[in-house]
This record gives C-alpha cells, sequence and structure tokens, in this order.
C-alpha cells in the first residue's frame, strides 16, 4: 500500500512542477494569468472502519485554479494598446462572420491591411456600434462588430468661390515688358492659393500682380492687372479673349474696381471629369505704403479627409480623427465579465472561451456595472511573480524528493522481507 502512497505523492509533486513551470515560462507573455495547483488527501475507509486507526491512502490533484489577479502594467505609448484596470476581458472574433467569442486580457491590438483591429492573433477587437454623439445604439452578443478603421470622412466640395485680401505696395515699380508668368521680371509679385475639384483633389491657383499704372499729379489712380491660373490653364471671365482682371485703387489706397467678385468661366481642371466654375474675390484690398503681402485667404472647397489618428478614451469610445478637421466616433470596445472566470477554458494565445462552469459572458462597457476602465499607451503583461514560483518550485522539488526517499524506503523494507530466510 506505501508503494501507491508514495507514487501519488511523486505524481502530485511532478504536476505542481509543470504547472509552476508553465508559469514561469509564461512570465513575459502579455495577458498570461498563473494557475495554482490544488491537491486533497485519499482515505480509505468504510463504514466499520475505527476512525483511529485509519491510515491515509496519498494525494490526488483536485484542480488548477487560474490566478486572475492584475498583471503588470507595461508602457507602450501605442494608441491602440488598451488595458483593463479591474474586471473585464475584450472580446474577440476570429474573423468578421465567426460567431465564436474569444476573450483575452492581451491589449496589444494592431491595424491589419483591411484596416481591421486585430490583437497579434489575428482575432478582431469587439465594440458595440454608436451614434454621431457616441452613444451606444446596441446591446448583447449580437451587437457586436469587429472593429474597422475608415480611410477617409467627409464629402469631397469642388471651390467656386476664392477671396484675397490684399496689401498692394504703393511703390512698386512699373515691370518692363509683355507678361510671361515664366519670367519673374515682368510681374511684381504673385500668390498660391489650394483649392479643390469635384473629387476632392487639391489644386494650385497662381495670381500674378503686374502693376500697369502708377499715380500722377494728372490721374492719381493706379492700376494693377491680375493674371489666374489653375495649373497650365488661364482662367478669365470670356476663355476667347483671356483678360485679366484690372484692380483700381484711389488717391487714399481704397479698391475701387472690381466692386463684385469676378466670375470666371468654366474650366475643366487637369485629371478631373467635370467642370468647374470658380470666382475671384478681393474685397478687403488696399493700396498701401507696405510690402505686399495676403492679408486673408478663404476658399469654399473642401478635401475628403484622410485618417490621421486614433485614440480610445477611458469609457472605451473609440474616435478616429482625420486631415480635414473631421473627428468621428467609430465604436465603443466591450468588454465581457464572467460570475466565475476561473471556470473559463484557457485555448492558449492568451484566450479563454465560456463554459458552463464560467457561466455565460455579461457584457457591457469600461467603468460602468463593475466593469474596469481602460487606460491606453499600456498592456497588461503576465500576472506572474518569478521569486514566488520559484520558491515553490524549490518546495514542490523537496516534496518529490521526500516521496521518492519514502518510495525507497518502502521498495528497502520489502526487500529485506524477501531475503529472510527459515
Amino acid at each position: 500500500m506505501s508503494f501507491y502512497t508514495s507514487l501519488s505523492g511523486l505524481q502530485a509533486s511532478q504536476k505542481e512542477m509543470s504547472t509552476i513551470s508553465h508559469n514561469l515560462a509564461n512570465v513575459a507573455t502579455d495577458g498570461f494569468k498563473k494557475s495554482r495547483v490544488e491537491f486533497g488527501d485519499v482515505i480509505a475507509s468504510s463504514a466499520n472502519s475505527n476512525p483511529s486507526a485509519q491510515v491515509g491512502a496519498g494525494v490526488v490533484t483536485k484542480s488548477i485554479t487560474q490566478q486572475f489577479g492584475q498583471g503588470n502594467l507595461i508602457q507602450t505609448g501605442g494608441a491602440l494598446n488598451l488595458v483593463v484596470s479591474g474586471d473585464g476581458f475584450f472580446a474577440t472574433k476570429g474573423t468578421v462572420e465567426s460567431e465564436q467569442l474569444n476573450y483575452t486580457r492581451n491589449g496589444a491590438f494592431v491595424v491589419d491591411p483591411n484596416r481591421y483591429v486585430v490583437d497579434g492573433n489575428g482575432g478582431h477587437l469587439q465594440v458595440y456600434p454608436v451614434d454621431g454623439s457616441g452613444a451606444v445604439v446596441a446591446s448583447g452578443v449580437d451587437g457586436l462588430v469587429s472593429l474597422r478603421l475608415p480611410e477617409t470622412s467627409g464629402t469631397p466640395v469642388p471651390t467656386s468661390a476664392v477671396g484675397l485680401g490684399l496689401t498692394m505696395n504703393a511703390g512698386a515699380p512699373l515691370p518692363s515688358g509683355a507678361f510671361d508668368r515664366f519670367d519673374a521680371s515682368t510681374y511684381n509679385n504673385a500668390t498660391q492659393t489650394t483649392i479643390y475639384d469635384a473629387t476632392g483633389n487639391p489644386l494650385t491657383m497662381t495670381s500674378y500682380f503686374v502693376r500697369t499704372q502708377a499715380p500722377t499729379a494728372a490721374d492719381p489712380a493706379s492700376q494693377w492687372q491680375v493674371y489666374t491660373y489653375v495649373g497650365d490653364e488661364q482662367l478669365a471671365a470670356d476663355p476667347a479673349n483671356p483678360a485679366p482682371i484690372t484692380l483700381e485703387f484711389d488717391d487714399t489706397g481704397a479698391l475701387t474696381a472690381p466692386a463684385t467678385p469676378t466670375q470666371f468661366a468654366p474650366f475643366t481642371p487637369a485629371g478631373a471629369a467635370a467642370e468647374q466654375t470658380v470666382s475671384l474675390d478681393f474685397t478687403g484690398s488696399a493700396q498701401l505704403a507696405a510690402p505686399f503681402s495676403v492679408n486673408t485667404r478663404s476658399q469654399n472647397g473642401a478635401a475628403v479627409g484622410k485618417l490621421e489618428s486614433v485614440n480610445v478614451s477611458e469609457d472605451g469610445t473609440v474616435r478616429a480623427s482625420f486631415s480635414n478637421g473631421d473627428s468621428k466616433a467609430l465604436g465603443k470596445v466591450a468588454l465581457a465579465n464572467f460570475f466565475n472566470p476561473t471556470g473559463l477554458r484557457q485555448l492558449g494565445n492568451s484566450y479563454w472561451a465560456a463554459t458552463g462552469v464560467s457561466g455565460q459572458p455579461t457584457l457591457g462597457e469600461a467603468g460602468k456595472d463593475g466593469f474596469g476602465g481602460l487606460m491606453t499607451g499600456i498592456v497588461e503583461g503576465s500576472n506572474v511573480d518569478i521569486t514566488e514560483e520559484l520558491v515553490a518550485l524549490i518546495a514542490a522539488q523537496r516534496n518529490f524528493q521526500a516521496n521518492a526517499k519514502s518510495l525507497d524506503t518502502s521498495n528497502q523494507i520489502s526487500q529485506t522481507i524477501f531475503n529472510i530466510r527459515g
């Protein structure tokens, strides 16, 4: 009987050492939760057994229990690196179409080539959809969606009006020679304005300013001609006679003409399919004894915004910012919790699955209804304490040695009995 008792002790110690070794092997695994072996003694008895004469029959492994204490918090700075401070798991799906939910504490998320937010295993982070104000518009498991980052935002608006408020230099000379935009000596100043075509592509509108009349005693007015180009095409009110705009200033430097915006004839930008009409307004311009400058510049077109950054707030709201100034809420990170987390089934890769022992998940939002808060730029490391595990490993090793010694002693006794001779 003592053979089997010692053997059970050896098996128990070996299982404990295996569990500790597994903990130590995953000391650097993000989101890993250590396990602890629990044992129970074995008593062989019957109804007629004398309680004071019972001898134990060894040990059995009752359970290997997962320890879901908080792991170390590791600063990363990544906008999509998340950690649950408190109770809760991130929910993921292997694919967009998958119905199987996996749960993890490893929040090291990245963006895949299809713009889905995924973990290191390719699992899609699950969020609740939100409206424009960021309020959740769905609930439950069926309401979860895979978080995907949009590539663009907004609707392109072609530029139809440009405004320039200028200071023209009252002491500027009259250039010599006919205007040639490739010869800077034939014009006084130039300025560029970015406008947009019907698809939101940026275009460069360049206006060249040529002084054609300086004030005299007989005529105190001052005149400038403005040649405007988009690409290689000159804009004009009459394409058949592409004349420049004439700016006139009185002796006080006030703009007297044109009194209204100049409407150019429709033109088709290079590479665009649709015609576009643009007006140019110089309201607010003046001629002063000062260098040429652009005081105000405006245009009413809009480009499609390109994704620039993503951030996640403490309540789990994922918000994207775009190059056109748009900011859009994309969803709210869903957290899952269980009434008995130790009953979750380990799947590997810091994944768990629900079981009948753990119960079905309760889904919710960070910071509400008992769920922990979210922090960004941080991931949760393993909750394994190396010192604690090494001490436990030494104790398990000594337990193994003691049981091995007990087994050896039983063997020696048996051998002595076998060697007895009458």
